[in-house]
């Protein structure tokens, strides 16, 4: 084609309305963090109020936030009536805090601040292949939330969150009755296991996370009254994983490392693992071609904040040859997550 042609030349027309679209998508997801981090969702949650019922109730400008209001109507998250108060949407609802699988605390954490400088540096990530999180906060982005207290519990319940809605779709395509003993590294409060567990009163389990994290997860283990089939241990995976599991599980672990941090955590697996055990990851995996995935989001995600990926599959079944493992299935979930099974190459074999 000639360089100096037109785009009429081609027969095509640039999308200006839909790269508009795009670009002005990040006003709205700031939009909803201003939302959440007033409590919009849950001040409407009783009943409808006008936009100076709620600027009292939140001590805003009402004016101003007025129009808030009416922007976060506009893309579906708010609905008004001809008297001018407000409801949330069955979109809007997702954002209120009293609700299973609330996704208030995930808005708080990936619209944050930090995040939100991180990303200012997606360019600097993209030159250098390096996360740039340290550099736009300050410190590495464990070590932020170990600091943090309040971001450490907004991870902590987002986790939760999102590890509701990805828990059942595992149920629904894998098969934990055959299993008794389920290990689960890097399981943060516990709620993955727990959902598992409960599923399958005859199984016990042990979670394994950074002694801050599984302190919080021993009040919601003992809630859902799993205190006697759920061990809860302090720890650091790069250096040792609890024995004797017939079933090792790992959800959004792998995905927040490169692949020779990866390697060692698999790696530490598979040497408490016997050749009978298996091995469970649950993250998205990055389908070929070109067409939309949220992994893809995700992955940009990863890059900046730890340098971690979202792996194609092709690349878990490298990472996991790597470490003393044979993939032996990917099972899709009706969640962006997939199930990677895999099984350890036996000893005799290595």
């Amino acid at each position: 084609m000639d360089a100096t042609a037109r785009p009429e030349d081609t027969g095509s027309q640039p999308d200006f309305d839909g790269m508009f679209q795009i670009v002005t998508s990040f006003w709205v997801a700031r939009a909803v963090h201003a939302a959440t981090a007033l409590g919009l969702p849950d001040h409407l949650a009783a009943e409808p109020r006008t936009a100076a019922e709620l600027a009292t109730a939140t001590g805003t400008d009402a004016r101003a936030l007025a129009r808030l209001l009416r922007t976060l109507a506009g893309v579906g998250v708010l609905r008004s009536d001809a008297e001018g108060r407000y409801t949330t949407t069955p979109l809007g609802d997702a954002l209120r805090s009293d609700i299973p699988g609330s996704l208030a605390s995930f808005v708080q954490m990936e619209l944050g601040e930090a995040h939100h400088a991180t990303w200012g540096l997606l360019v600097d990530s993209v030159r250098s292949g390096e996360p740039v999180f340290e550099r736009a906060v300050g410190k590495k982005i464990w070590q932020f939330f170990e600091d943090t207290p309040a971001m450490n519990a907004h991870l902590g319940k987002a986790m939760t969150g999102l590890t509701a809605m990805v828990a059942d779709a595992v149920l629904d395509v894998y098969d934990f009755a055959p299993h008794r003993r389920i290990v689960d590294v890097g399981g943060g409060e516990g709620g993955f296991l727990a959902s598992i567990l409960t599923a399958h009163p005859g199984a016990h389990g042990v979670v394994l996370d950074l002694p801050h994290v599984v302190a919080h997860g021993r009040p919601r283990i003992e809630a859902a009254g799993l205190a006697d089939r759920c061990e809860l241990v302090g720890g650091d995976f790069f250096e040792k994983v609890p024995e004797g599991g017939d079933l090792y599980t790992m959800k959004w672990v792998l995905h927040d490392w490169d692949d020779a941090s990866a390697v060692q955590i698999l790696k530490s697996c598979r040497r408490v693992m016997g050749d009978d055990a298996r091995l469970l990851v649950v993250d998205t995996v990055v389908p070929e071609g070109d067409g939309f995935s949220p992994s893809k989001i995700i992955d940009l995600n990863m890059m900046v904040l730890s340098g971690g990926q979202e792996r194609t599959a092709e690349e878990f079944q490298r990472l996991l040859a790597a470490a003393g493992f044979t993939l032996t299935r990917i099972l899709p979930t009706r969640s962006p997550s997939s199930v990677v099974e895999a099984v350890p190459v036996p000893v005799s074999q290595t």
